[in-house]
């Protein structure tokens, strides 16, 4: 094996390290969510308060990854937010009620950065094998999220919600130093700087950005909507928490699948078939949970599917529709931003519609809009017209 090879598989190896951190312990908190209200006397309303908070630190955050990173350079920037996450979960789980939220502050706001990063890092460090980058990525983060949400409960019962939340504390802090190790090697902070450079002209005026930022939003919605609040709603059919637990498994294992096989539905010019084929999956599967929800497993593979292709289309999108690393970047730092700030009011008003109502069912229908403005956005944003995006007024 030459030593390009290596020195490639090393640095894939490093940047799917840090992928797996960017999942795990937001994901893993859906499944305790009943546990940590009884236990700090929280309701529906402030769980999901909870359930969004770190989707308001990727909004606040992620347009600023780049100033960051221009001056810490793109290595350095994501070993802090590595260092950031670690200290973030220890806070949450074992410093009491105030550093449940403070701590849950802090893994948003460091996600953040690895969110924006990681994807500029693969486009730059791979640039002749970015759809598979991108898809593998992918699959790394959907797995992660997988076995974040599987595990939940399992160590929750050997020891409390907060073992259960707090133990990711220990493999970060691996990665961490894997990480650092890759930092002490890659000198050419010059380099990394150059590859998040800020741009003069500001894409916030392009309509093809918002577009990319709103499919962002509205797939990034309804995941995080599932993923705090479906073995909840899976307690209302009569599903048992630990069966509810394996089914959000499923659900986030399954968009590995749903992640690798969208690429073949792209097309060079055109990414509107895919965007079709995944909102379509997530609106037949959220609407099976409404309509037959006595077969809940056949809907969460179908809406699992649809969510890691719409996931793989998001990150696409970023990197098909940023003609330069500085503009993707920029464009990664905006979908982020403004879609996660969307995001985050998914949780908070599906707990309040069920809280209100005494029902999941406005949650769901919910949901089944969120899928309409997807495949509107999706047919609108999925044609390249080539034009670059700093360009356009």
């Amino acid at each position: 094996m030459s030593g390009c090879t290596r020195g490639s598989l090393a640095a894939a190896l490093a940047v799917y390290l840090v992928a797996l951190t960017l999942r795990p312990a937001q994901t893993a908190v859906g499944p305790v969510l009943g546990e940590i209200g009884a236990d700090l006397g929280l309701g529906e309303g402030a769980l999901g308060l909870l359930g969004a908070l770190p989707l308001l630190g990727f909004a606040a955050v992620s347009p600023l990854v780049h100033r960051l990173s221009s001056r810490w350079g793109a290595e350095g920037t994501l070993l802090a937010a590595l260092a950031g996450l670690v200290l973030g979960i220890v806070v949450r789980s074992w410093t009491g009620a105030p550093g449940l939220w403070l701590g849950t502050a802090v893994i948003g706001a460091t996600v953040a950065i690895g969110n924006v990063l990681v994807p500029v890092i693969v486009k730059r460090d791979f640039p002749d094998r970015i759809a598979v980058a991108t898809g593998a990525y992918s699959a790394v983060i959907a797995g992660s999220a997988a076995v974040g949400a599987a595990l939940a409960v399992p160590l929750a019962d050997v020891g409390t919600w907060r073992l259960s939340l707090g133990i990711w504390a220990v493999p970060f802090a691996l990665v961490t130093l894997v990480w650092w190790l890759r930092t002490r090697v890659r000198h050419d902070a010059a380099a990394a700087v150059a590859d998040v450079d800020l741009a003069h002209a500001s894409i916030w005026r392009s309509g093809t950005a918002w577009l990319v930022t709103g499919f962002m939003g509205l797939q990034a919605t309804s995941f995080y909507v599932l993923v705090t609040w479906l073995p909840t709603i899976e307690a209302s059919f009569g599903v048992s928490a630990h069966t509810a637990g394996i089914h959000l498994f499923v659900y986030q294992i399954v968009g590995i699948a749903g992640g690798l096989l969208i690429p073949f539905a792209m097309r060079p010019t055109s990414q509107v078939g895919a965007a079709v084929v995944a909102t379509l999956f997530i609106a037949v599967g959220t609407a099976g949970l409404l309509l037959a929800p006595d077969a809940p497993l056949v809907w969460i593979v179908i809406a699992g599917l649809g969510s890691g292709a719409s996931l793989v289309m998001s990150l696409s999108l970023m990197s098909l529709r940023g003609r330069t690393p500085s503009e993707t970047t920029q464009l990664s730092g905006m979908a982020q931003s403004i879609g996660y700030l969307l995001a985050a009011a998914g949780p908070v008003a599906a707990g309040v519609l069920a809280e209100t109502t005494g029902s999941w069912t406005p949650t769901l229908l919910l949901l089944l809009a969120f899928a309409t403005g997807q495949l509107a956005v999706g047919i609108a944003v999925g044609v390249d017209r080539r034009a670059p995006l700093r360009g356009r007024a």
